[in-house]
């Protein structure tokens, strides 16, 4: 398996850089078997979480990634489990709100999808 900070960084980086320019670019991403968690909602499917995420009430966002942390999640496929804290600002607001995010990414034809997917907000 490839580093795995190196692959979890890549993923990183390419979701967010997506996330905050084109929400739908994400649908690449995603499979009909995997699964987003977002704010306690269950999403099955790649169109679900798309529609989802295209969806959601504000007209411009940037993540700021704070912690990213990775892990080889099977000791015989080359999947990992990546999770990331952060900000939020959205629609330029001053006061930006805090996230985690985990992601289990399967391995699948040279690169990796996104199997499973929790995002919370963390509210103080």
């Amino acid at each position: 398996m490839a580093n795995i900070d190196q692959v979890a960084g890549q993923f990183i980086d390419f979701y967010y850089q997506t996330f905050d320019t084109n929400r739908g670019g994400l649908a690449s991403l995603y499979r009909d078997s995997s699964m987003l968690s977002f704010e306690g909602s269950q999403i099955l499917g790649t169109t679900a979480i798309v529609e989802k995420l295209t969806s959601l009430p504000f007209e411009k966002v940037q993540h700021k990634v704070t912690t990213k942390d990775a892990q080889p999640s099977s000791g015989t496929v080359a999947s990992l489990l990546v999770s990331v804290t952060g900000l939020l600002v959205v629609d330029d607001s001053p006061n930006p709100l805090q996230f985690s995010q985990v992601f289990h990414l399967l391995p699948e034809g040279g690169t990796y999808y996104v199997f499973n997917d929790i995002f919370r907000l963390n509210y103080a």
